[in-house]
């Protein structure tokens, strides 16, 4: 299960949706808790029942071969426990989630402290940390508190309940054996059975707190699964009457389809096309560009620039399929000519298109298939290896691979000149080596970091040990092996000093075919 909620919770970037939109609370904790406290508790409860069905069947004809009335006082005094079972924990399953989640609230401004450890303080902040966890902790404590004045009182009704099991079936059955209808023996045969029997219908009754428990687990993964479902079409952004942002991929053929059915012609030289754009914030609907019309062609680099808020990263989102509400089109000519790959981001239109959900699970690869490569300000350190982190998006290795050492054969940096033009083949480059790795590295002046670090498979958080400007040199590293054709930046120099920026920069130009 944890694997087919984390391939969904991936899928069509979901992940990226549920958090810039605040959709729900805490997904990693309902992936990690929930699906464990549901799968261990649906085997138990299954169990559970299955024990009863048989324990039922085995102890019924004992019971009412005894003294059938006894049968109907048994299922009369169930039922009255359960009503009053349900009564009395009927708040248990909303405390339970409210749990679920102050808890997971408090553990994650616990993270949030661990992950932001130097700027708190810099800032002198641990006061203000300390009190706003403290009201987190103070809100869970206090649900836990009226959760366990609920959990006490349904507690002392079991436990009375409980007990007079073992008195009701001997008040029944006791005038016969003063009547001299049954034996003595009959009466604890009488007591045992109905014990039993009334065990196996009072299941809701004694496992009241684990099935509220059990309930709340399932609302919350309930509402996680609808947020899921339908291929993530819950997570599509207000559009109202906006028909969406259409992003295509197309080779350098001499005709292809656009997505709805027209004919495109597509011109040599051109890298990236953007026809009629006009953006519009996800949710609120503020218009951020409108009619925005622009080409980029083999050898172009564009530098964009606007005061802060204007919309330059809010370009770039649209660019990378992040954002789609709005109009007009976005179109990448691949590298590949031998293959045509075409994704609609959330269009409209019902002819010669995907469905929704394939594009955006498809669009990502079809980027860096097709040479183009994002470089965000903050670059993303994974968990793992400096290896991975080098690797990363673009091959995925585990922490004992070592590829093949085949440097030897090749002339100093040669790897770095050997990026696909736009007229070349999409085919992924073959994994680096070891050594190729190591020379990126020096290149952008990181080699230092190896024998800090202790050579390429050590695991560290690199978040933390490394400073932001080299976190920004190790995504140019990344860059140079990933050998694209577009790539777009996002300040993605802006923690360099001038001498490191001005040398990644002659790096770049030194590299064939390109466009920044």
């Amino acid at each position: 299960m944890t694997s087919y909620y984390m391939k969904r919770y991936f899928k069509n970037r979901t992940f990226y949706k549920i958090q810039s939109q605040s959709l729900i609370d805490n997904p990693d904790q309902r992936i990690n808790d929930d699906l464990s406290a549901f799968t261990g508790t649906a085997l138990a409860f299954s169990l559970t029942l299955l024990n009863a069905v048989v324990d039922l069947v085995s102890f019924s004809n004992i019971l009412y071969g005894i003294y059938p009335p006894l049968f109907v006082v048994l299922i009369v005094y169930s039922l009255g426990g359960t009503a009053i079972s349900v009564f009395l924990g009927k708040s248990l399953v909303n405390l339970n989630f409210m749990q679920e989640k102050k808890e997971a609230d408090f553990r994650y401004g616990l993270v949030r402290v661990r992950e932001n450890a130097e700027s708190i303080a810099f800032y002198g902040g641990e006061e203000n940390e300390l009190q706003l966890l403290l009201d987190r902790f103070r809100r869970a404590y206090q649900n836990l508190s009226e959760l366990l004045i609920a959990s006490r009182n349904l507690e002392f009704f079991t436990n009375g309940y409980r007990y007079l099991i073992q008195i009701l079936p001997a008040a029944v059955v006791a005038p016969m054996f003063f009547a001299g209808k049954i034996e003595f023996g009959v009466i604890n045969q009488s007591v045992s059975a109905f014990n039993h029997i009334l065990s196996d219908f009072s299941l809701i009754v004694f496992q009241f707190q684990s099935i509220s428990a059990f309930s709340a687990v399932i609302d919350r993964l309930g509402e996680f699964d609808d947020l899921l479902g339908e291929n993530g079409s819950s997570l599509s952004p207000r559009r109202d009457s906006i028909d969406g942002i259409n992003i295509s991929f197309k080779s350098g053929s001499p005709s292809v389809l656009s997505s709805n059915g027209s004919q495109m012609q597509s011109e040599p030289g051109i890298v990236l096309e953007i026809c009629d754009l006009t953006l519009l914030t996800p949710r609120g609907g503020n218009i951020l560009i409108t009619d925005f019309n622009m080409e980029l062609k083999d050898k172009d680099h564009l530098l964009v620039m606007g005061p802060s808020g204007c919309g330059k990263t809010s370009l770039l989102r649209a660019l990378a399929g992040l954002w789609t509400s709005g109009t007009g089109d976005i179109i990448y000519h691949a590298r590949d000519s031998r293959q045509l790959q075409t994704a609609t981001l959330g269009s409209n239109e019902p002819s010669n298109i995907k469905p929704e959900g394939e594009e955006l699970l498809q669009s990502s690869k079809q980027r860096r298939d097709n040479g183009i490569f994002f470089v965000p300000q903050r670059p993303y350190m994974v968990l793992g290896t400096l290896r991975q982190q080098l690797l990363y998006p673009t091959w995925t290795a585990n922490i004992h691979q070592s590829p093949t050492n085949d440097a030897q054969s090749k002339a100093p940096l040669s790897f770095l000149s050997e990026v696909s033009t736009s007229d070349g083949v999409g085919a992924k480059p073959e994994m680096p080596s070891t050594d190729e790795l190591i020379r990126v590295l020096e290149v952008v002046r990181l080699g230092y970091i190896l024998p800090r670090f202790n050579g390429m498979d050590s695991v560290h958080d690199w978040a933390s040990v490394l400073s932001l400007g080299e976190q920004q040199r190790l995504a140019f590293a990344r860059l140079l092996l990933a050998k694209p054709t577009l790539v777009l930046l996002d300040e993605s120099t802006s923690a360099l000093d001038d001498t490191n920026e001005v040398f990644i920069y002659t790096v770049r130009l030194k590299l064939q075919g390109l466009h920044i």
